[in-house]
């Protein structure tokens, strides 16, 4: 990147940053995703009880290697053999020491936004674990909840539904439906059994002061 895109992006991360801090939330930045890995091991201890959300963010960041290390005990949802099992790992997140995932959308004035299917995601953010890492490539910085709701239905949800093989309206035609409103709320988007927008979580400020902590990294990670 150009240094002098890069300078104004990081004043930008760290505006974010401080806002996050006002909100009782940790902050950290990561210039590339190479350095996330020492900073998410930095906020585990060995032993922890550890799992994370669907996220491409969290592949990019090379953070499997971390996880398999043996030195945690990983809940891995990708080696579950039954869906039964899928859904008793969703469950188990709720008792785990970290949680670690990553956020549709990250306002100037820190606020994560974040929208689910399954919602598995949203919940274990709100509630249960004792440790919530968000990782975020700075593309996911946005000026406020309106603009976070129109980069979920065009840049977040639709490449997560073809992702995820889901047969909606926004995995044909790159957008939400309810963009071609003249009108149209947060929540209005597509009828179809594939939809993956159900659930809404707006993190604002929190009363458990650093149990969320987000990690910002200065290049473009997941949708």
């Amino acid at each position: 990147m150009d240094i002098n895109k890069k300078t104004i992006l990081e004043k930008r991360i760290n505006k974010v940053g401080e806002a996050l801090k006002k909100n009782n939330m940790e902050f950290y930045y990561a210039p590339t995703k190479n350095d996330v890995c020492p900073i998410v091991e930095s906020l585990m201890k060995d032993g922890n009880i550890v799992t994370h959300g669907g996220s491409v963010s969290i592949g990019e960041c090379g953070l499997s290697d971390l996880l398999n290390s043996g030195r945690y005990i990983y809940l891995d949802r990708s080696k579950a053999s039954s869906p039964e099992e899928v859904v008793k790992i969703y469950k188990q997140a709720f008792t785990a020491d970290v949680y670690i995932s990553s956020t549709n959308a990250v306002t100037e004035d820190g606020v994560l936004y974040n929208v689910d299917g399954n919602s598995n995601r949203i919940a274990a953010i709100a509630y249960g674990p004792e440790s919530v890492i968000i990782i975020a490539g700075y593309n996911k910085i946005v000026r406020d909840l309106d603009e976070a709701e129109i980069r979920v239905k065009t840049e977040a949800a639709p490449p997560n539904c073809v992702r995820l093989d889901c047969k909606t309206y926004c995995s044909e035609k790159g957008q939400c439906v309810s963009l071609n409103a003249p009108a149209h709320q947060m929540s209005d988007g597509c009828s179809g059994d594939g939809r993956i927008c159900c659930n809404y979580l707006i993190s604002a400020q929190q009363r458990h002061k650093g149990r969320i902590k987000v990690i910002l990294v200065g290049e473009e990670l997941g949708y």
